[in-house]
């Protein structure tokens, strides 16, 4: 193909994300433009922006003394640290710009989503699915837009030798910002969540979300920074990293010496092909996003056919679109082979989210099967849900072996490069599990915009109806972030074993060599460090949530102890909400710091002391981060959706022992699915990133 042409790929790539970013605006103004509902429904609605907001802006001044630290450790270290800082620094904004624009439509979208339910959950599934567009084309469309700029201004423009070194900050930029987010949302969500529930709905007896409940508001505050925020920056981070691990690989292996070689040979389809997967994603998540439509019935399985008709048509047109642009950039054999690989990312995607959805909807057997068992009591009740998660484990890794081989083999027997196209199939079968990152975002922000919903209507009075269909919705919605999740974190899986193949190019680079014979000690003991810390980081942010928690629980007691007439529900006693929001911000802020700060100190740790420990120590956290993930995030889901199956008249129905046990597997759930499991896909790639970056100092 003529350079020409192929140069003019990433303008095309930056102008699709800017199509992106056009649908977000146009939804935010439709979102605007509807109504909030009565004065209580609005009052509720601006403290809860007004509690995210203050989180918000209190984390990324946190999350900013660690950019400094880690602009001077690029700058001090690295020979192109100044031009790597730039690019850092670049991923770390527009990520932090994409969480604060999910959180600020989230919280616009939660009391008209309420007001909207008035007329039945198909009239407000639109309008919640609207708002979680906002987010999901805000954070692709911002990914896609910075990688583009970073690739023009390095690569293009400036011909820097080290450009694609350079470009691999931007993605440890994101990742810097969607650990923090992750963990430290995770933390404030679930500390609020839990005290709300065990002292609220167990202990008091009285309804979630009640006004009586002093942690009503911070748990709806947590759902926004958390769930809408949190998550955004952590599918950015995804995103960001699935396209640069093809590639940086395809830069480290074909051991090209000035980018005027690239652009000369068929190396440049190679680097610039992730663009145009990436491209055509845009292109039909736009178009699947503009599917759903206003849909009059009320049955959760005609909920969820409208929610989903817009990601499976998004991945139908992506499949066709790639085949279309692989003919357009490769020949012979490769211009169907590369396609192929992202097709059966795509399938594979599709596969972790059905995973994940058969295990934490109730319209399956496991979560019924957990439902059935609160009637014998808590511990069954838990039993059972870690069964279910860790048998959702074997299905998901099989998935995901499936889906290495197949794109390995297609891929070996492609045609150019003068590298192992086997690896760099890998690579961007991860792009097509995430191609569709503006639906796929939109369909899981919508969660928390509904769950919100369900808390306004209860806080403000609405008739019992509009709560049952905003539970409708919260219910789906606990499914498809489930199916979001799944997509996450097996993109994770598959990035990060890109991303280590070209930290293993960048390292023979320098002249060194990488072992990975675990019949040598350090290789074996890097092993056993990497199985490990998972599981180190998993306990650290889960009793940081149980440390929060505790002190919610505590708050929680005093008011309904001390404010007198505010358990019986006496007309004009308020609880102290900011009170609880201050706990939650205060606790998770703190608590971040230690799990946030390991996952990016000890790869820098191991590689200036042996850099074969470090691959062992790589592939050790790859395998067990991801089986974690996928274990925590489908039990997690499974417990909730039990509760929520209970609530709805089984079993007892809400108040009955059944529930009080259903509702003690939910709180242990709450960690697992919202601050563990999701931080765990961020972990494995960060550290993959960061040794991918300092590759060259650690020989």
């Amino acid at each position: 193909m003529e350079v020409c042409i192929l140069t003019a790929i990433p303008y095309l790539a930056g102008a699709s994300a800017l199509l992106g970013l056009a649908l977000a605006w146009h939804f935010f103004r439709y979102v605007r433009s509807t109504d909030p509902g009565n004065e209580r429904m609005r009052a509720l609605m601006d403290d809860i922006a007004e509690g995210a907001r203050t989180f918000l802006r209190r984390e990324y001044l946190w999350v900013g003394g660690f950019v400094v630290i880690m602009i001077v450790l690029l700058v001090s270290i690295l020979d192109w640290g100044g031009f790597g800082a730039i690019s850092y620094v670049l991923g770390a904004a527009l990520s932090a710009t994409a969480g604060w624009i999910g959180m600020k439509v989230a919280t616009m979208a939660n009391a008209r989503t309420a007001q909207a339910a008035r007329a039945g959950a198909g009239r407000a599934l639109p309008l919640a699915f609207r708002g979680g567009a906002v987010m999901g084309f805000s954070v692709a469309g911002l990914s896609l837009l910075g990688l583009s700029f970073c690739y023009l201004l390095f690569a293009v423009w400036l011909k820097r030798l080290d450009a694609f070194d350079v470009i691999t900050a931007y993605g440890l930029g994101a990742s810097t910002i969607a650990l923090f987010s992750r963990v430290g949302g995770g933390i404030y969500t679930k500390a609020a969540d839990v005290g709300a529930d065990l002292v609220g709905k167990v202990e008091a007896g009285i309804p979630e979300d009640d006004p009586r409940n002093p942690a009503t508001i911070a748990d709806n505050v947590g759902d926004n920074v958390g769930d809408v925020a949190g998550m955004g920056a952590d599918l950015f981070e995804s995103y960001s990293g699935a396209i640069i691990a093809p590639v940086a690989y395809a830069w480290f292996a074909s051991g090209a010496s000035s980018i005027a070689e690239a652009e000369g040979g068929d190396l440049a389809g190679f680097l610039l092909f992730p663009f145009l997967v990436a491209l055509v994603g845009m292109v039909a998540s736009v178009i699947g996003a503009l599917m759903l439509r206003k849909e009059g019935s009320e049955s959760s399985e005609h909920l969820s056919a409208s929610l989903h008709r817009g990601t499976n048509s998004a991945m139908a047109l992506t499949v066709g679109g790639v085949f279309a642009v692989g003919q357009w950039v490769f020949n012979d054999g490769t211009a169907w082979r590369m396609p192929l690989a992202v097709v059966f990312g795509i399938v594979a995607g599709y596969a972790l989210g059905k995973i994940a959805e058969v295990w934490t909807s109730d319209g399956y057997r496991p979560v019924r099967k957990i439902a059935e068992q609160t009637e014998t009591g808590p511990a069954t009740t838990i039993l059972k849900g870690i069964s279910a998660g860790m048998t959702s484990v074997a299905a998901s890794v099989l998935v995901i072996a499936a889906a290495v081989g197949l794109s390995y083999q297609v891929g070996a027997g492609a045609a150019g490069g003068g590298f192992n196209l086997g690896i760099y199939a890998v690579a961007v079968a991860a792009i097509g599990m995430l191609a569709t990152t503006g639906v796929v975002v939109a369909v899981d922000a919508y969660g928390p915009i509904a769950d919100n919903a369900g808390g306004i209507a209860e806080m403000a009075d609405l008739p019992p109806e509009v709560r049952k269909s905003t539970d409708a919705l919260d219910s789906l919605g606990n499914t498809t972030a489930a199916v979001a999740k799944g997509f996450a974190v097996g993109s994770a899986a598959v990035t990060a074993l890109a991303l280590f193949a070209a930290f293993r190019q960048a390292v023979g680079a320098e002249g060194a060599t990488l072992s990975l014979n675990i019949g040598e000690v350090d290789v074996f003991i890097g092993l056993f460090l990497g199985v490990m810390l998972p599981f180190l980081f998993a306990a650290l942010t889960i009793d940081a949530v149980g440390r929060a928690a505790n002190k919610m629980i505590s708050e929680v007691r005093r008011q309904f102890r001390e404010i007198v007439g505010l358990r019986e529900g006496v007309e004009g006693v308020r609880p102290d909400s900011a009170r609880c929001v201050d706990i939650s911000t205060r606790a998770s802020l703190r608590e971040m710091l230690v799990p946030g700060g390991l996952a990016v100190a000890a790869p820098l740790v191991i590689g200036f002391i042996d850099i074969d420990t470090l691959g062992g120590f790589l592939a050790g956290a790859l395998v067990s981060g991801f089986a974690l993930a996928i274990f925590m995030a489908n039990s997690g889901g499974a417990w909730d959706n039990a509760k929520k199956y209970i609530e709805a008249g089984k079993h007892g129905g809400k108040g009955s022992e059944a529930h009080k046990a259903a509702v003690v597997g939910d709180t242990v759930g709450d960690p697992f699915k919202d601050t563990a499991g999701p931080s765990m896909n961020i972990l494995i790639k960060v550290m993959t990133i960061v040794s991918l970056i300092f590759a060259s100092a650690f020989v």
